[in-house]
């Protein structure tokens, strides 16, 4: 994979942008009814990475003139992102996000419903402000990707003869979409052209996959103090992964053990710890490192105005912050 320089040189310079879609986030999350700006507003103080919003900006001119629409756009994409944890939680009932109680569980059923609910509205309300039809046209298609491959993951629940490819083409729609449309706004909102929309876009997805590929083998290698959750909850949730998918290929008998445990059965930490150290994690963790391979050779063409060398920046972070 190609090396990049530290992620903290690519955040400096946008400092500037990143603090005023921070802002405007914040403030597309206030001024209504209180019983949904205020969990919105304790999801937003969650905090997170912000990687779509600045996959916008780097895949933009960053011009001044552009710089109004530019910033909505990423507010509108980490909106959408803000909903969509908020009804996985639900869904997952989960009860800890980034080490703080879910909405679900902090305010009930209905109230996580009405928060996500809430914050898809203000994402499409304000970036039709910026006048760009074919901007809400991408996040709606990206949002409609989202619920196919939430509903994919829904139906696959449980099951342990899912394939490769069932998997990946879940991941490109429930994670690769919102990165997806994030490189298209940022290249459409600087006037780049339909190549180089469409390189950014595939940018997008591949690191989004990869994103999805680490984070699930986070779910059971990683420590249930930094992921802010316990660890296991995919198992026991019947969320069937690329790390399980090639344990069991490589050895059957673990697919049995993967069931006793989700069915309710005991050893989730001793299960988690023999999928940490097996060889299918090992090749779940290449198959990532090839998706970010396939993310950075998007990049050679036509791009535009968007910053190669930040973006590249991005991709190598995705698996450093999984190292």
């Amino acid at each position: 994979m190609t090396t990049a320089p530290p992620i903290h040189q690519l955040t400096r310079p946008l400092r500037p942008w990143m603090a005023q879609c921070e802002s405007m986030i914040a403030m597309f999350a206030a001024g209504h009814a209180a019983e949904v700006t205020g969990p919105a507003i304790e999801t937003l103080g969650a905090g997170g990475k912000r990687v779509r919003p600045m996959m916008v900006f780097c895949s933009s001119s960053r011009s001044e003139d552009d710089r109004a629409a530019l910033v909505v756009a990423a507010a509108a994409v980490e909106l959408v992102h803000m909903a969509t944890l908020v009804h996985d939680d639900l869904i997952d009932g989960a009860p800890t996000r980034r080490g703080r109680p879910t909405v679900a569980r902090a305010h009930g059923t209905d109230a996580a419903i009405n928060v996500g609910d809430f914050l898809f509205a203000r994402a499409f309300a304000e970036l039709a402000h910026a006048g760009s039809p074919a901007a809400v046209a991408a996040l709606a298609d990206a949002s409609l990707d989202l619920a196919r491959g939430e509903m994919d993951q829904q139906r696959a629940a449980g099951d342990l003869n899912l394939t490769v490819d069932a998997y990946m083409a879940r991941c490109r729609r429930k994670t690769g979409a919102l990165f997806a449309v994030s490189g298209r706004l940022g290249a459409l909102m600087s006037g780049g052209s339909a190549e180089a929309q469409a390189r950014l876009a595939a940018f997008g997805e591949h690191v989004g996959v990869a994103f999805q590929v680490l984070d699930d083998i986070l779910d059971f290698a990683g420590s249930p103090d930094a992921m802010g959750k316990r660890r296991g909850t995919d198992i026991l949730s019947g969320t069937v992964t690329l790390p399980q998918i090639l344990a069991i290929a490589e050895e059957p008998a673990i697919g049995n053990e993967i069931g006793r445990v989700a069915a309710g059965g005991d050893g989730l930490e001793a299960l988690c710890d023999r999928l940490a150290a097996h060889p299918g994690t090992a090749a779940a963790r290449r198959a990532a490192v090839d998706q970010v391979d396939r993310a950075v050779a998007s990049l050679d063409g036509d791009i535009g105005c968007a910053d190669s060398d930040a973006l590249r920046v991005i991709a190598a972070g995705v698996v450093e912050r999984f190292a």
